[in-house]
């Protein structure tokens, strides 16, 4: 009876031990986005983002045990490509992905990861998006196994347009979007909002231009100017927004340029001094606001990388897995993917929500401007150019959260 006893105590503190140093390993997330070709620089940047966060949740032990690793796929902006890449992740037993750039890969990697976790119980996927904002991931095409750490594209126009319907030399707007999902939901969105906000308003001219194909949009610009367009609203982002801001430039345009990606790799030196008072972007953060933390971190950047921090979804998405982790004791994908669900975190900007109904991060939103840094309300520039953000709104949360189609089917 004693030996009995005393190999199922020995049996126990085996399995305990076993347990332990599972949930204290090292967790692997993919990263699956491009690191080159046009749009490699913004990748680049962004991988390096999340292993800078990943490095100080680890060093900080933010999720009380496991530490993160992040490895970089190359997905060269296909969809086909990044399938090929999951299924390379599934091989090697990566439990969880982050990918942003590019809805029409968010949209394959979304319908692949729920149909791998679909027919793979004991192997599901997580998939952070961080970038990719097509409504219709969390909407009309929401799954339970993604979640989107950044705010879609009609929550960014509604918050744009808000702020442009009280700029009454607003007259006349030129549509300029890349030609796949996003760019599509982009210009959607600005004709629906526009007429509901400012009827006065009129879209003088539309084009929607292949993704990271063209190197020179002097045409484009040459459009705008004989449209008699005095505001443009681009969704571009990378070489695409640089490469058209550089354009505009050249051509003497001055347009005001209402973007979702300004503070991007690339484009405020494309932009320099001839930006100042005429280019603003939305999103969610903005290192220049006094109410939001996190300059310390983007310093910390900048010192490491000689390189600019602004995709803040990274520090969000870290802290929403090392808190799933802490609090489930597990870093099992199935308990973390239902912990996510309806958890708060503190990010750089304030409190973000998972909201459980679509997975979809409801967060404030901030529209800035580009100006000369002042010491004031603008104390850090980007790339360098002695010009950066100045905070124009911050919206709060509840303000910008918008209502959701989705029909979330969860497991069992």
């Amino acid at each position: 009876m004693f030996n009995l006893k005393r190999a199922r105590w020995a049996l126990f503190l085996v399995s305990t031990l076993l347990a332990g140093s599972a949930y204290a390993q090292t967790v692997k997330i993919a990263f699956i986005d491009p690191l080159s070709g046009l749009l490699g620089p913004v990748g680049q940047n962004q991988l390096r983002s999340w292993q800078y966060i990943a490095d100080i949740a680890n060093q900080k032990n933010w999720a009380g045990g496991p530490k993160f690793e992040i490895v970089g796929f190359d997905n060269k902006l296909s969809p086909q490509e990044s399938l090929t890449i999951l299924k390379q992740v599934e091989d090697q037993g990566i439990r969880y992905i982050v990918q942003g750039n590019g809805s029409s890969v968010a949209l394959a990697l979304a319908d692949a990861v729920a149909k791998h976790n679909a027919r793979n119980p004991g192997k599901e996927i997580v998939y952070l998006n961080y970038a990719a904002v097509d409504p219709d991931l969390t909407n009309s095409k929401c799954d339970y196994w993604h979640f989107r750490l950044d705010i879609n594209s009609d929550m960014k126009m509604e918050a744009l347009t808000t702020y442009l319907a009280k700029d009454k030399s607003v007259k006349n707007v030129y549509l300029l979007n890349q030609n796949y999902s996003f760019g599509q939901a982009v210009a959607r969105a600005a004709k629906e909002y526009l007429a509901r906000k400012r009827p006065d308003v009129k879209i003088v001219g539309e084009d929607l231009h292949p993704l990271a194909q063209v190197k020179d949009f002097a045409p484009y610009v040459s459009k705008i100017k004989a449209a008699g367009a005095d505001t443009v609203i681009t969704g571009n982002w990378g070489n695409d927004l640089a490469l058209l801001i550089k354009a505009a430039k050249d051509a003497g345009l001055n347009d005001k340029f209402y973007t979702y990606y300004a503070a991007t790799t690339g484009v405020p030196t494309a932009m320099g001094a001839a930006g100042e008072n005429k280019v603003y972007y939305v999103g969610y953060w903005n290192v220049n606001n006094e109410k939001f933390v996190g300059a310390d971190l983007a310093m910390g950047y900048l010192k490491k990388f000689d390189d600019d921090y602004y995709t803040m979804a990274t520090y969000t998405g870290v802290a929403f897995l090392a808190k799933a982790f802490k609090e489930t004791k597990s870093t099992d994908p199935v308990k973390v993917a239902k912990a996510l669900e309806g958890m708060k975190v503190q990010s750089l900007n304030g409190e973000v929500e998972m909201r459980k109904s679509d997975h979809q991060a409801q967060q404030s939103v901030t529209i800035a401007k580009w100006v000369k840094i002042n010491g004031k309300t603008v104390k850090y520039d980007q790339e360098k150019t002695g010009y950066g953000w100045e905070t124009e709104v911050v919206i709060p949360a509840y303000v910008a959260t918008q209502p959701t189609s989705c029909q979330m089917k969860r497991p069992g």
